[in-house]
């Protein structure tokens, strides 16, 4: 009896010492595959010869938004993605709009007193401007936009709602050593071209009130990706595009300092040929030329959702290429931010600046 219990502890310790053995065997094979994993860095799976891009230096604010949603911040919440845009390099935000139909930034008097809008909680104008000379960046004011007038072709309502605008918002806000430029916010393409008229006019005045401070603009492209060739119309040659835009930046020569085209309503592949022409254009016209590098997908069937990393360095790649001068995004906040209700735009922010090495 003795005997066997000796031999059955005999193969017991022997078990244990074995699965011992095992175990650590297992425990290190684990340990190197994990020290592996941690020498992975922002290079391990980049391919070669990866497309450059150009950076982001600029941003719309777009509080007062048409198609998409609030994220309901206050003002802590803006001053910390205002720190965000700054890590991430931009300099220069453009409050897209300081209203639109019944929906305005701030109480401007001279709209209130003619039009039918509702009366502002919160003085965005001075937030934004306050938290702009905070982080040492650079403001543009964005125009109001009635959503009427000008589609209507009353362009002389529009006109002179603005030019009041302008008068009051310079008198009220001016001193913010960060309030150095405006911003013409009706979006053109084609369909509108007497728009020109409200660029030339508005443009104009608010150089000569500000003491000529820099005005830009923003249209589009009628490419395969706007909402009127998606319904039917014909999109516009790269030819055609020029032979348009020839004639508008020509009736708005001392009112616009600098053009940026939204990149989104044409395909990928087509997006160089039409920059070039955008460079030629501004050239011509002693313009600065940027591009708007929007960071939401229009290919998506949801409006809108951040973008893809690979479609954003396609046009960051394109605009490079074109020799556009800067990039502003529509917009940071919703498509970039590591703060957005998007998981996705803290995603995009990551490898953006893995890219260019921030």
């Amino acid at each position: 009896m003795n005997q066997r219990r000796n031999f059955l502890k005999g193969v017991l310790a022997a078990s244990s010492l074995l699965a011992g053995q095992k175990l650590f065997a297992s425990g290190k094979a684990i340990e190197s595959t994990q020290s592996a994993f941690n020498t992975f860095n922002k290079d391990s799976f980049v391919t070669p010869n990866v497309m450059k891009g150009m950076p982001i230096r600029a941003t719309f604010l777009d509080e007062v938004s048409w198609d998409i949603p609030h994220q309901n911040w206050g003002v802590k919440d803006w001053d910390k993605d205002f720190l965000a845009m700054k890590k991430m390099g931009i300099n220069t935000v453009v409050m897209i709009r300081s209203g639109l139909a019944r929906w305005i930034a701030a109480p401007f008097e001279s709209i209130l007193k003619g039009e039918d809008v509702y009366y502002p909680p919160v003085d965005l104008v001075e937030m934004f401007l306050t938290l702009a000379d905070k982080h040492g960046m650079a403001f543009y004011f964005g125009m109001y936009d009635s959503g009427k007038y000008w589609i209507e072709g009353k362009f002389q309502k529009e006109i002179d709602l603005n030019m009041h605008l302008i008068d009051e918002v310079w008198k009220k806000y001016g001193h913010h050593k960060s309030f150095q430029g405006w911003y013409l916010s009706q979006e053109i393409s084609r369909r509108t071209k007497n728009m020109s008229k409200i660029y030339a006019e508005v443009g104009k005045h608010a150089k000569e009130v500000s003491g000529n401070l820099t005005t830009l603009v923003s249209p589009y492209i009628h490419g395969v990706k706007t909402d009127q060739v998606m319904s039917g119309d014909k999109a516009l040659s790269v030819k055609e595009h020029e032979e348009e835009w020839d004639e508008i930046l020509n009736n708005v020569q001392g009112a616009v300092d600098i053009m940026a085209f939204q990149d989104g309503q044409v395909d990928y592949h087509e997006l160089y040929d039409y920059l070039v022409v955008n460079k030629k254009l501004a050239d011509k016209y002693g313009i600065k030329c940027w591009t708007n590098i929007e960071s939401f997908d229009r290919d998506m069937p949801i409006r809108f959702l951040p973008i893809k990393w690979e479609k954003l360095l396609l046009k960051l790649e394109a605009a490079r290429k074109a020799g556009m001068e800067n990039a502003i995004t529509f917009e940071f906040s919703h498509f970039m931010s590591p703060n957005s209700t998007y998981l996705q735009a803290g995603h995009l922010y990551e490898r953006y600046r893995e890219h260019f090495r921030i």
